[in-house]
């Protein structure tokens, strides 16, 4: 079986404060983008699980992959293995989710090939103890994610284009970023509102990453000065995004980053319909 494991883009990010097992309560908005790890699922007769990737770092144990591969294998007593090939082209480590997205095709796809006929609700709990935002991967499209983010409430498609996303490889520590972060005082926590969307796109990580690392800020100004009509910090980074008015402005804006060396991207937002055709059927 193969599968794509699709990105994700914040359009909001709000930090509302702290929980009691020490994560934070956001409410953040999610989009899935057209950019997409592939992944080959294939069923062994040999109980081991074996992964292979095209980058080497991802193919040990400390893998999301072979982590829930594992956890599967050992709560539902599955006697067969799986021999999986994961094709990376999500940047890693980079606030687009990627580790995450792969996580939950995973749990899909491994219902499926070993024939657990899981509940979504078993899916939903399973995602939950693995990450915060695995829920979200399970569903696609636009969601609104509470709690910790795991709590997942599908919204109706944003679909925006002419998005470019650069990264300049820098390794942000997400923990490091929700560390420093000042949180809004009682009633002064930001909203969304879809309907006046490029006023209320937020994300309360940016002002602490920029001030944490000023190259990010550099990026951004430098987006807005290509003539991005939004740029915003993708989840806690290092990747940002700059949403255009036309292609001509981002090529303009993707040629100048592309000659500095980053990672750039020109993407989408996919609707729930085109995410799950993923899906096994």
């Amino acid at each position: 079986m193969l599968a794509v494991s699709y990105a994700k883009i914040n359009l909001f990010l709000e930090v509302l404060g702290k929980l009691p097992d020490n994560y934070h309560e956001v409410n953040t908005v999610l989009c899935s983008i057209d950019l997409f790890d592939e992944i080959k699922f294939v069923l062994t007769k040999s109980s081991d699980i074996i992964l292979w990737s095209n980058i080497d770092d991802l193919c040990g144990e400390n893998n999301l992959i072979y982590k829930i591969a594992k956890y599967l294998q050992h709560r539902f007593k599955v006697s067969a293995g799986a021999e999986i090939r994961l094709t990376k082209r999500i940047p890693v480590s980079a606030g687009l989710g990627g580790g995450s997205s792969n996580a939950a095709i995973a749990i899909i796809f491994l219902d499926k090939l070993w024939q657990l006929g899981l509940r979504q609700e078993e899916k939903e709990e399973i995602a939950a103890m693995f990450g915060s935002d695995i829920n979200f991967f399970l569903h696609g499209g636009t969601a609104l994610g509470q709690n910790r983010g795991e709590r997942i409430t599908p919204q109706d498609d944003i679909l925006l284009d002419n998005i470019l996303l650069v990264n300049p490889g820098i390794a942000i520590s997400a923990g490091l970023a929700y560390g420093a972060l000042e949180l809004p005082a009682p009633g002064e926590a930001k909203l969304f509102d879809p309907a006046d969307l490029m006023n209320t796109m937020y994300n309360r990580l940016e002002q602490t990453v920029c001030g944490l690392y000023p190259d990010v800020q550099a990026l951004l100004e430098q987006l807005n000065s290509f003539g991005a009509k939004k740029s915003m910090l993708c989840g806690s980074g290092s990747t940002c995004m700059g949403l255009f008015e036309n292609e001509r402005d981002l090529a303009i804006c993707r040629s100048h980053f592309k000659e500095k060396g980053f990672y750039t991207l020109k993407t989408r937002t996919i609707s729930l319909r085109e995410y799950q055709r993923c899906f096994p059927s």
